[in-house]
């Protein structure tokens, strides 16, 4: 007569059954993943070469390795100028277009171009143009480019970053002690409407804020009049800007007689100052982190249309 297993035999080849099984899927996700094309980022900056504002790169280059393990972060900087100094002084950085040739060198197929603008001004869309010329004059090299927008697009955003700064200069300030932020602006315009935007999201949280920008259309002059309005008399003074290069240190807090420090001072308020950019203010490059993430803009395909 044929032996059969008994119930309790049964357990133990269920277990090994089920062993193998999960083992068998196991191996499968791991060869999935093998198999997903290599993704790259691509930081793309105005570029500084302000050595104290170095720090703000290195914190954001920290956030985006940490952020995307294993993946390569490349930079690129839009000013010819920049670029030029930098590399007669033995620290080249590249373009886009050298950018997006080292990714693909590194083998990426999936490429993240993150912009670390705050607002999408003038610099933004000869960003996005550079690109797109890139993608065009190599088609077939990358499966997708996506494109992250600015730091600030959205009130979520602008909460986001506020709490940032917030917690960052609380021990500058007392009570009674207002903060003023400069933004960079553009003569011609664009982003005008984008900075109020943020502006309107930052004083209606906080009252002891006060902006204005360098090239845009709320001077510092709108600036002072609001001030003495306020009757106003310490503020802390900041870059609402990625690094804090020249014109934090100089069109802000410089010793000049044109920059707002000085001003301030002849107008009897007390002046302190907090020069970081926004990249090394804690949780603000985040912000980019997650758009870079988000971004489902790629600009190798037709836009989707509802």
């Amino acid at each position: 007569m044929p032996r059969t297993l008994s119930h309790v035999g049964l357990r133990p080849l269920l277990f090994v059954l089920l062993l193998l099984a999960a083992l068998a899927v196991h191996g499968t996700s791991y060869a999935t993943d093998a198999a997903a094309p290599k993704e790259g980022i691509l930081l793309v900056a105005f570029g500084t070469s302000v050595p104290e504002a170095q720090p703000a790169f290195k914190a954001v280059d920290a956030e985006f390795k940490k952020a995307f393990p294993g993946s390569p972060v490349v930079w690129a900087y839009t000013s010819q100028i920049i670029r030029k100094k930098l590399a007669e002084q033995g620290h080249p950085v590249g373009g886009i277009s050298d950018g997006m040739a080292q990714l693909a060198k590194d083998g990426v197929k999936v490429v993240r171009v993150q912009s670390l603008h705050v607002l999408a001004g003038e610099e933004f869309t000869a960003l996005e143009r550079a690109v797109l010329l890139d993608v065009s004059k190599n088609p077939g090299r990358f499966e997708a480019v996506f494109m992250g927008r600015p730091m600030l697009e959205s009130k979520s955003d602008a909460q986001e970053l506020l709490a940032a700064i917030q917690a960052d200069t609380k021990s500058q300030r007392g009570k009674n002690t207002a903060l003023v932020l400069m933004g960079h602006g553009q003569s011609h315009g664009r982003a005008d409407l984008a900075f109020e935007g943020v502006r309107a999201v930052f004083t209606a949280a906080d009252k002891n804020i006060h902006m204005a920008t360098v090239e845009g259309a709320r001077s510092f002059e709108d600036l002072l009049k609001e001030l003495k309005a306020a009757k106003i008399k310490h503020v802390v003074i900041a870059p609402l800007m990625l690094v804090a290069g020249d014109h934090a240190r100089n069109d802000l807090a410089g010793d000049e007689d044109d920059s707002w420090a000085t001003q301030l001072k002849k107008a009897g308020i007390k002046v302190d100052t907090h020069l970081k950019g926004l990249g090394e203010t804690p949780g603000a490059a985040a912000i980019l982190v997650r758009h870079a993430k988000e971004s489902t803009d790629d600009l190798t395909k037709e836009p989707k249309k509802p």
